[in-house]
């Protein structure tokens, strides 16, 4: 079996974690790194919570690198009521055995991508696009190599979910997120449309509690606690779990339908900063560079994700 090559840039964050197990536990992935940005959380608490979620899955042989502290040219905006204050839910956090690999994440990830044949390399952003829009001012020719450049962020018909109309991993660094999709990066969005989709029903957590591993333990706790946070914020009892979206694409990409379309993100104005305007109008947008999810297959999803964790 040829296996894909995988970076994951992200900020866990309750979703990240269970995004990583999918990744740490699919056979399918060359995980080649887990690149650590500020977001959620602070980029101190991401990337050692990524080391976190990397000793339970048993992974130390993945490298971890910490990353962006703060956006482009914004103040760094965390997440904490959604994540809890140190990002990983219930779970009390413990500094891991491995620390972080040497060196930047903006670094590790053009000489990663850099270094192999082009289009082999798959990122999925999970965060704020902090680290990949440092990563292509550094090296333009990066636009040209990565593969495809799995997202979760933005949002359409769904509405926001940081203000009416802004998604929060777009809205933290919305001139990052401009910036890349500016690039020629061949960019699939998975914004809130297609994420409030794969929500973590009752029978789904119980289904996953009942794999009894350490991988599975703590991708319900996280959705335990989502579950928790989204009654008492929210009024759903089914929370959706977005970032195990574009990592589940990249696994089985007939589990969401995907639109050509044309991505533009709004950077003046506060009112609507980070909101996403997707054309799919050829007539109106010239061009249509980008891809985005429009669904997405809940029970398919939930299906890689205990496989993973199994």
């Amino acid at each position: 079996m040829t296996r894909q090559a995988l970076i994951i840039d992200c900020d866990p964050g309750v979703d990240d974690a269970v995004a990583l197990m999918l990744a740490f536990g699919s056979e399918a992935f060359e995980l080649l790194a887990i690149t650590a940005v500020g977001g959620n959380v602070p980029v101190v608490k991401t990337a050692r919570n990524a080391r976190i979620l990397r000793q339970i899955a048993g992974r130390e042989d993945v490298p971890v690198f910490m990353g962006a502290d703060r956006p482009l040219r914004r103040e760094p905006a965390g997440a904490g009521e959604f994540h809890g204050a140190e990002g990983l839910g219930d779970m009390a956090p413990f500094e891991p055995d491995a620390p972080c690999a040497d060196g930047h994440a903006v670094d590790a990830i053009i000489e990663l991508v850099m270094g192999r044949p082009a289009k082999s390399v798959a990122l999925a952003v999970l965060g704020p696009l902090t680290n990949l829009a440092l990563a292509l001012r550094k090296e333009p020719a990066l636009a040209g190599r990565l593969g495809p450049v799995a997202v979760m962020g933005g949002a359409r018909s769904e509405g926001g979910n940081i203000t009416a109309s802004a998604e929060f991993n777009i809205w933290a660094d919305p001139e990052a997120a401009a910036e890349v999709l500016a690039t020629g990066c061949d960019v699939v969005l998975f914004g809130l449309d297609a994420t409030h989709q794969v929500r973590a029903t009752e029978a789904r957590i119980a289904a996953l509690e009942a794999v009894r591993t350490p991988m599975a333990d703590a991708a319900a706790s996280m959705m335990r606690f989502s579950q928790r946070v989204e009654r008492e914020i929210v009024g759903w009892d089914a929370p959706p779990v977005h970032d195990p979206c574009p990592v589940a694409w990249l696994l089985k990409p007939a589990l969401f339908e995907l639109k050509h379309c044309r991505i533009a993100v709004e950077t003046d104005s506060e009112l609507t900063r980070g909101h996403t305007a997707v054309e799919f109008r050829k007539a109106v947008a010239g061009s249509l560079p980008h891809r985005w999810a429009v669904s997405g297959d809940a029970d398919g999803v939930f299906g890689l994700i205990g496989e993973a964790c199994a």
